[in-house]
């Protein structure tokens, strides 16, 4: 029994650092141990009972009803094995033409709010009071007293300004729940209004047939992953009959009558021959394991992440470590759990490519060596990506520019094919780079990708958008500190960051805006408000797939007539735009709300006719 005693200590161990939002290892890793314990004793207490979370200090409620885990599907025969024991169930009660729902299966903080009352999943019985959370800034999706859901940050946010100080968005949301007080990273994100209560009812969602749930799984998953802006680890399908449910009831643990279908990916062990360290364009050092080769989903994996240098201290990684890493959905690998840590642990003290001493900011180590040819490289490449318009500016020619001193963007700017050709560019490269210069400058973008090409600390697309929608470019360059303040999401430390991020690169702005780009400007908030069209000012969701266009191209074109662009409906939602495919329940609750609910072609027509 001690091998049990210590599967136990280890599942207890992994449990509180998701509920702490640290998780040690994957969900995938926790699943199989899970499996494991219940092998060696089918009957385990802790296979009985849903895994708890705790926040100190909050008062505890009890649910109406148990808030359950749910059963786990990782291959096709699980899933069969889930539809027959619904088919034989449904035919023992006399039930035909049972439908199953799916819907995304959010990785975030369980709760549940009846519209008073706002509570965790604590322990499935007994919650904690969370309504402050409200307070602090969490959007409830579609108003109060929806009942489950969970809470989550957007994944499109959460990549663009968080994924460099957070390893997992439920870090944040835990620390959000937890903190008295929550730290100007966090509060900045709930002034975005990033940090949502999605409750289940609101979610996107698929509903067939037994038969189209086995044939069109995968597909299923993939068209609710496109749509679903929060970070998901499967999806829940799970019967809709009322009188189906109740005859299958539950087990302490979870609901006989859903299922979670989560996904493996293709796992292997291999062992770690050294950890390189990278200089990104912050001057964050981020640490690359080089393994053993490893053969995963038809690939040869040589390079797994690390994340950043405290996961490297927390998991042991270094030389002679064996590892178990995931490739899930043709992706990049991931680490997924350390089997045998290293004895031989090394953090670098300087600087991998300036030799500049290193400082820690959370578990980051930075070189803040502002010189680092390694950022300087990044911070070029960061331009031509975010600009979007020019091609031939890869990462190895910028490392090659910097190389022969065309370290700064006037410079390359000033660059002729002959320059090119003198440090060593072929003919055509040389042409080619120089013509993409020119289309750089003559090809319309918007004012705001402009801005957030530089780069300036905490001011991504997003922020950039919404700022030059209440200052023009060449205002906003002579803005002060509280000026930036002023406007609604802009919190003190972030103007700040901003404001001294502009002057510092006040010349390099002043230079490229010489240049004459040609910029498309963002209208003004009180522009949009007086504008003669007929979505100037309205609030507009876009669902479903678009037959003319791109949804994203629909979307820039609201922006540019003055229509706030929304994600979701809610009561500040004036028009939902449909495409192909679109759930009942969006539909639903437009009508609740009394949205003007307009197929794409409708809404198209109104455009072409101003």
């Amino acid at each position: 029994m001690d091998d049990v005693e210590k599967l136990i200590h280890r599942l207890e161990a992994c449990n509180a650092a998701y509920r702490d939002g640290n998780p040690l290892v994957s969900d995938h890793v926790y699943d199989g141990l899970v499996e494991r314990l219940r092998l060696l004793v089918p009957n385990h207490p802790f296979l009985a009972r849903v895994e708890p979370e705790m926040f100190a200090d909050k008062q505890e409620i009890r649910h109406p009803s148990p808030m359950l885990s749910t059963e786990k599907a990782y291959t096709t025969e699980d899933i069969e094995r889930f539809v027959s024991r619904v088919k034989k169930a449904a035919e023992k009660i006399g039930v035909t033409g049972f439908v199953f729902r799916v819907t995304p299966k959010l990785d975030g903080l369980a709760g549940r709010d009846d519209g008073k009352v706002f509570a965790s999943r604590g322990n499935g019985e007994k919650g904690y009071e969370i309504s402050s959370a409200f307070a602090k800034g969490v959007v409830p999706v579609g108003g109060r007293g929806h009942g489950l859901g969970e809470i989550v940050v957007r994944q499109s946010y959460f990549k663009e300004k968080l994924s460099g100080t957070f390893e997992h968005p439920r870090n944040m949301v835990v620390g959000i729940i937890s903190a008295d007080t929550v730290n100007e990273i966090a509060g900045q994100a709930l002034r975005d209004e990033a940090v949502h209560f999605v409750p289940y009812t609101e979610l996107t969602r698929w509903e067939g047939s037994a038969d189209e749930l086995l044939q069109d799984i995968t597909a299923i998953v993939a068209d609710l992953a496109a749509k679903t802006d929060y970070p998901m680890d499967g999806v829940v399908a799970e019967v809709l009959d009322n009188d189906l449910k109740r005859a299958m009831g539950a087990t302490t643990h979870h609901y006989r009558w859903q299922i979670a279908i989560k996904s493996k990916g293709a796992t292997g062990v291999t062992e770690v021959e050294i950890v390189t360290w990278q200089v990104g364009r912050t001057g964050n050092v981020t640490p690359v394991m080089e393994v053993k080769p490893v053969q995963l989903s038809g690939a040869t994996i040589k390079r797994v992440t690390a994340h950043h240098a405290g996961m490297v201290v927390k998991e042991g990684l270094g030389k002679g470590a064996t590892i178990e890493i995931i490739r899930s959905g043709e992706v990049i690998p991931k680490l997924e759990r350390v089997i045998r840590p290293s004895r031989e642990v090394v953090l670098p003290e300087t600087c991998p490519v300036c030799s500049a001493a290193l400082t820690w900011q959370n578990d980051f180590l930075r070189c803040t060596n502002r010189s680092c040819r390694a950022q300087i490289e990044q911070s070029i490449s960061h331009w031509f990506k975010t600009l979007g318009n020019a091609d031939w500016f890869g990462i190895k020619s910028i490392q090659k520019l910097v190389a022969a001193g065309f370290d700064t963007l006037e410079n390359i700017y000033g660059m002729q094919a002959g320059d090119f050709e003198k440090i060593g560019f072929g003919p055509v490269q040389s042409r080619n780079l120089a013509e993409a210069l020119r289309i750089s400058r003559t090809k319309p973008v918007e004012d705001w990708r402009f801005l957030a090409a530089f780069g300036i600390s905490n001011l991504g697309k997003g922020d950039s958008r919404k700022l030059l929608s209440h200052m023009p470019l060449d205002e906003l360059l002579e803005a002060q500190r509280m000026d930036i303040e002023s406007i609604s999401g802009f919190g003190g430390i972030t103007s700040q960051s901003i404001y001294q991020g502009i002057q510092e690169l006040r010349g390099t702005i002043d230079h490229m805006l010489a240049l004459d780009f040609n910029l498309e400007k963002t209208a003004l908030v009180e522009e949009v408000e007086a504008a003669d069209n007929a979505i100037a000012g309205k609030g507009i969701v876009f669902t479903g797939k678009m037959q003319q266009g791109s949804r994203e191209a629909m979307q820039a074109e609201a922006r540019k007539l003055g229509a706030g662009v929304m994600t979701a409906v809610s009561g500040k939602t004036d028009l939902l735009v449909c495409g192909e495919k679109v759930g009942a329940t969006k539909i639903e609750k437009a009508r609740s709300l009394n949205v003007t609910i307009l197929s794409e072609g409708e809404y198209l027509e109104i455009i072409e006719k101003g």
